[in-house]
C-alpha cells in the first residue's frame, strides 16, 4: 500500500491511499495527529509513504518517536528525472513539478513549511494532497527498471539522512576542547587569535621584517614579492617552491588556522550540543550522487578531532568502509573478466601488482597498480602514468574502454549515465561552440575527465545507497547508523550487539553487489573495526 502525505499545521495532516501506479485508492483523510496516524499504519502494513520532502517532513515524525520503513521522496525523484532529461537546476518542488505537468510556468519558490493547502498558480489554492497525488502518478509512470531502483535508493537515503541527523554522532565536547587547547593554546577572547596562531603571525612578520597579516593572501603575495620572491598565489604547492624563511611558518599557520576556523571553539559551540554532532545531510548534494552537508563540515572531520567521537557508556562504534570501492565498481561495470578476477581478491591493488611487476624503476608494483587505476578513472597521462596506463589498457581492455568511452562522450558534449541512470549535466551551448576551436581542447579534455569519472563515481554512490538501505533493517535493536561519508559508515551500538552489526554490514554489502550487478565475481569487502573512539579505527 502507498499513502500520500500532506502535513497540516503543527500536528495534523492529510493521508490518501494510492495504488502503486499513483492512482487514488481512496478519498483524502484528514488526521488530527499525523505522527500517530503514520505510526498506526506503519505497524499494520509498513506502507510506502509518498511525500514532498523527507528532509522537511520526516524529522517531525522522528521527534514524535515514529520511524518508517519506506518512502517515495517526490523532490529527490524529481531532481533525478530532471537531470535524466538534461534539465538539472530546474525547481524540483511539488508546485513546480505540477506546473510542468500542466504546461504552465512554475510558481515562485516558497520556503514556508508544508501545509495542507498551497497557492500554486496565480493565487489559486489547491490542496497539497492533490498535488502530491498527481506528481507521484506522473513520476511513477516514468520510473521503470533501474531508474525505479535509483528513485527507491535515493528516497531510502533521505530516510537514513534524517535518522542520522536525529540520532547524532556521539561527540565529547570536553575532549574536543582539550584537543584544541593542546594544539592552539587556551581559548582566546572573541576577535583574538589563539596563542599558537599569534606566535606564528609574529614570527612571519619577523621573517619579512615588517607586519604582515597571514590571514590575507593579498598581503602575503605582496610581502613575498617585496622580498624578491614573486608568487602567483599562497597555495601550498606554490610556496613549497619558494626558498624564503617565512614559507614553513606560513604553511604551518594556514594548517592550524584552517582547523581553528572550520572546527574550532565556535564550531564546538554551534554544532556539538547535548553530546551529539547533528549535521544536516544533503542527499545527492553532488551531481554524482555523493552527499553533501549544510554547515558543520561533517564530511571533512579532521583526523585530529576524531578523538572526540566517543561511544556512549556501554556502547561501541563499528566503523566500516568499502575497500577500494570505485575500482571494484569499474570491474563490475565493464564486465572485464580478467579485471573482475583481480577484483575478487581482498586487496585489489595487490592482486593487480603482478601486471606491473615488469615495469622498471619507480614505486612498488602495488603502488603502480594504484597509480594506473586512479589515472584511468580520474584522467591523467603524464610521466610514469602514461606507461602504466598503456600496460593497463593491454591487460584489461574492456575496463579501459569503459571509461575511455565515457570520456569521449563527454568531450563531444554528450551526457553520460550511471548504472541506474543518474545523469551528468549536459554541456552548455557555449561549450559546444568552444570545442570547435583550437582553444577548446583544454575544455574538452576537462569535461572528458569529468564524465570518465562520473560513470564510476555515480555508480559507486548508488552501491553505497543500496548498501545502507539494506543495512538499515538488518541492524539489531539499539544500533543506529550515525555517520556516512562516501564509502564509510559508523554504527553506534550496545557492546553486546557489535558482532551482529558486523555480520549485518557484510551481508548488506554482498546483497548490494547482487542487486546492482547480478552474479558478478567482484567482491565488495567491508573492513569493519569495533572501537570505543573513532580515532582508534584507523
Amino acid at each position: 500500500m502507498f499513502y500520500a502525505v500532506a502535513p497540516e499545521g503543527e500536528r495534523g495532516g492529510v493521508l490518501r491511499a494510492l495504488s502503486r501506479d499513483g492512482r487514488p485508492a481512496g478519498e483524502p483523510e484528514p488526521v488530527p495527529d499525523l505522527a500517530a496516524a503514520v505510526a498506526e499504519r506503519e505497524r499494520r502494513s509498513a506502507p510506502r509513504w509518498v511525500w514532498a520532502s523527507t528532509a522537511r517532513i520526516y524529522p517531525r515524525l522522528l521527534r514524535a518517536g515514529v520511524r518508517v520503513a519506506r518512502c517515495h521522496d517526490l523532490e529527490l525523484t524529481e531532481a533525478l528525472l530532471l537531470a535524466f532529461d538534461g534539465r538539472p537546476g530546474e525547481s524540483r518542488s511539488v508546485p513546480a513539478a505540477l506546473a510542468r505537468l500542466r504546461g504552465l510556468p512554475p510558481p515562485e519558490e516558497s520556503h514556508e513549511e508544508e501545509g495542507e493547502q498551497q497557492s500554486l498558480f496565480g493565487g489559486a489554492v489547491e490542496p497539497l494532497i492533490e498535488a502530491v497525488t498527481q506528481v507521484y502518478g506522473a513520476q511513477a509512470a516514468r520510473l521503470e527498471g533501474r531508474l525505479r531502483l535509483l528513485a527507491a535508493a535515493e528516497s531510502a537515503g533521505g530516510l537514513i539522512a534524517a535518522e542520522m541527523s536525529h540520532e547524532g554522532l556521539p561527540w565529547r565536547a570536553d575532549v574536543h576542547d582539550e584537543l584544541l587547547t593542546g594544539l592552539l593554546g587556551p581559548r582566546p577572547s572573541p576577535g583574538l587569535r589563539p596563542r599558537l596562531l599569534q606566535d606564528l603571525a609574529d614570527r612571519i612578520a619577523a621573517a619579512f621584517g615588517h607586519p604582515v597579516n597571514p590571514d590575507s593572501p593579498q598581503q602575503l603575495v605582496k610581502a613575498f614579492a617585496g622580498a624578491g620572491f614573486p608568487v602567483a598565489s599562497t597555495r601550498a604547492y606554490v610556496l613549497k617552491g619558494v626558498a624564503h624563511p617565512a614559507v614553513p611558518l606560513v604553511l604551518e599557520y594556514k594548517e592550524f588556522a584552517r582547523l581553528h576556523t572550520a572546527h574550532g571553539w565556535s564550531w564546538l559551540d554551534t554544532w556539538a550540543k547535548g553530546g551529539r554532532f547533528r549535521p544536516e545531510y544533503v542527499v545527492g548534494g553532488v551531481v554524482s550522487g555523493r552527499w553533501a552537508t549544510r554547515g558543520g563540515g561533517a564530511l571533512q572531520i579532521p583526523k585530529v578531532l576524531r578523538r572526540a567521537v566517543v561511544a556512549d557508556p556501554g556502547h561501541v562504534l563499528i566503523v566500516a568502509d568499502a575497500a577500494q570501492l570505485e575500482p571494484r565498481v569499474l570491474a563490475a561495470l565493464a564486465g572485464d573478466a580478467a579485471f573482475a578476477e583481480a577484483a575478487a581478491q581482498g586487496d585489489l591493488y595487490a592482486a593487480l601488482a603482478e601486471v606491473f611487476s615488469d615495469t622498471p624503476g619507480g614505486p612498488s608494483a602495488r603502488d603502480k597498480a594504484k597509480i594506473a587505476m586512479l589515472s584511468a578513472m580520474y584522467g591523467g597521462g603524464t610521466g610514469e602514468a602514461v606507461q602504466l596506463l598503456t600496460v593497463l589498457k593491454q591487460r584489461f581492455p574492456a575496463a579501459f574502454e569503459y571509461v575511455e568511452s565515457a570520456a569521449r562522450a563527454g568531450e563531444r558534449g554528450e551526457m553520460v549515465r550511471s548504472l541506474l541512470g543518474r545523469t551528468c549535466p549536459p554541456a552548455s551551448a557555449e561549450y559546444r561552440d568552444l570545442i570547435t576551436t583550437e582553444a577548446g581542447r583544454a575544455a574538452a579534455a576537462s569535461r572528458g575527465r569529468f564524465t570518465r569519472n562520473f560513470v564510476v563515481q555515480a555508480t559507486a554512490a548508488e552501491w553505497a545507497l543500496a548498501f545502507m538501505a539494506l543495512l538499515r533493517p538488518r541492524l539489531p535493536g539499539g544500533a543506529h547508523l550515525v555517520f556516512f561519508q562516501h564509502d564509510e559508515v559508523i554504527v553506534h551500538a550496545p557492546e553486546g550487539e557489535a558482532e551482529a552489526v558486523t555480520r549485518a554490514l557484510h551481508a548488506a554489502a554482498a546483497e548490494a553487489a547482487r542487486l546492482l550487478f547480478g552474479s558478478t565475481s567482484v567482491v565488495f569487502p567491508m573492513e569493519a573495526a569495533t572501537v570505543p573512539c573513532y580515532a582508534d579505527a584507523k
